[in-house]
């Protein structure tokens, strides 16, 4: 009997590798048949992509088709077989974009700038992982969504040269890893959200051409990487914040105010605040008394730029 269950865990002991080897073998095929099965989940949706297109006058998407692999497709870029990468920038496209492109849920680019894709931004809640969405200068409508500010990965968000209206989202402040807003030339009302303080890596704020109202935020001195900040063409009233100015904001290079409704008097220290300012525009606003003397506006910024831009509109006096 002792004999009979020494063979017997004998037997067992032999065939264990085999059953470790077939468990490690049904594992690998399981992961890869899921693997085909996410796969051919983002097919589907990019063919959904496609058909909303209705002109493809340059066949951009001529290789969109189940023949072809997918991640060999034009503007497809891929990561361990899932689509983290649609890039159709200026090609011509024009149809709408379909709600299919929220089931790419690997989607880190999204970039469809200088299209001609029509109605409303789609769903884009689910992109967890989405870090950079250029959809800029088509001709989309409706609102910026509130479900946006899902996207918690967005570093750079381009929506600018559209025709969307309505106000920012406040949730936008909750975008904590966010570097670059471009939301000029729409029809985009309302004020300039405080909450945007949140995004304390900020170095692009572009809100340019719109219709923004009220002040400029106290809180657009609290971003010390801030390179660009662009608020020219709005309805913007009162001064500029002392918050701007009175923390060294050395980092800023592109500062446009021109043609809103700003006033006052321009501090003393203006000009020392940014010594690495090197566009400045404040023209056709109702800023009184002397621009202030600095050696950087003298050095760098006015004697480059002052032919550049016209200053009458503001009662400036050197």
């Amino acid at each position: 009997m002792a004999i009979s269950q020494a063979a017997r865990l004998a037997t067992m002991l032999m065939l264990l590798p085999l059953l470790l080897i077939s468990c490690g073998v049904g594992s690998i095929l399981c992961s890869s048949m899921t693997t085909v099965h996410d796969n051919s989940t983002d097919m589907i949706s990019l063919l959904d992509f496609k058909r909303a297109i209705t002109n493809d006058s340059r066949q951009a998407l001529t290789s969109w088709h189940t023949s072809v692999p997918l991640c060999s497709w034009e503007g497809v870029h891929c990561s361990s077989g899932r689509v983290t990468k649609l890039y159709l920038r200026q090609r011509g496209l024009l149809g709408r974009i379909s709600s299919s492109l929220g089931n790419l849920t690997f989607l880190r680019t999204l970039g469809l700038s200088k299209n001609g894709f029509t109605g409303e931004l789609p769903p884009l809640n689910r992109l967890h992982r989405l870090e950079y969405l250029d959809l800029g200068k088509n001709p989309l409508r409706g609102t910026i969504p509130d479900t946006l500010t899902n996207c918690s990965k967005l570093r750079s968000l381009d929506l600018s040269a559209n025709l969307l209206m309505g106000e920012i989202p406040l949730g936008i402040g909750l975008l904590s890893n966010l570097r670059k807003v471009w939301l000029s030339s729409n029809n985009l009302t309302g004020t300039i959200p405080p909450s945007l303080r949140n995004n304390s890596h900020l170095e692009d704020i572009v809100l340019t051409d719109n219709r923004f109202m009220g002040t400029i935020p106290d809180e657009m001195g609290s971003f010390p990487s801030l390179v660009y900040l662009g608020l020219a063409g709005n309805m913007l009233s009162g001064g500029i914040p002392e918050t701007l100015y009175k923390y060294n904001q050395s980092s800023l290079q592109y500062l446009y105010l021109y043609s809103n409704m700003l006033g006052k008097t321009l501090p003393s220290n203006f000009g020392d605040t940014f010594p690495d300012l090197e566009h400045l525009c404040l023209d056709n606003n109702n800023f009184e008394g002397h621009l202030p003397a600095s050696q950087y506006f003298r050095a760098k910024t006015v004697k480059r730029f002052f032919q550049q831009f016209h200053w009458s509109s503001s009662r400036f006096f050197w």
